[in-house]
């Protein structure tokens, strides 16, 4: 399963190398598209609007429009588009086990 965090939880001068995983797994069915003629699998392609060639993945950017042009996005605007992400957790203070709410 692949984590959906990776960080670290530090106080003082320690510092613990966290992943945090999905409590729950979905266990759904992954159906494939088939062609009813002779069950072949039915494949996404993507590709290119002007050449009608198929693109790479490594060809791929994100990007929006504005006005009549494409404003390209790099890894690095997503990750600072949330001011608040961090790769650390601070812990600011302990708590007594009777403290917590039992579930």
């Amino acid at each position: 399963m692949k984590s959906v965090w990776n960080g670290s939880v530090s106080f003082g001068l320690v510092s613990i190398p966290i992943k945090m995983y999905s409590a729950s797994e979905s266990r759904a069915l992954d159906l494939d598209m088939l062609d009813k003629n002779d069950n072949a699998r039915i494949r996404y392609k993507r590709v290119n609007e002007i050449t009608g060639e198929e693109v790479e993945w490594k060809n791929i950017v994100k990007g929006f429009k504005k006005n009549d042009a494409y404003v390209i996005l790099e890894k690095e605007d997503f990750e600072n588009a949330n001011i608040q992400k961090s790769k650390t957790i601070d812990i600011e203070e302990f708590v007594e086990e009777t403290e917590v709410a039992d579930s």
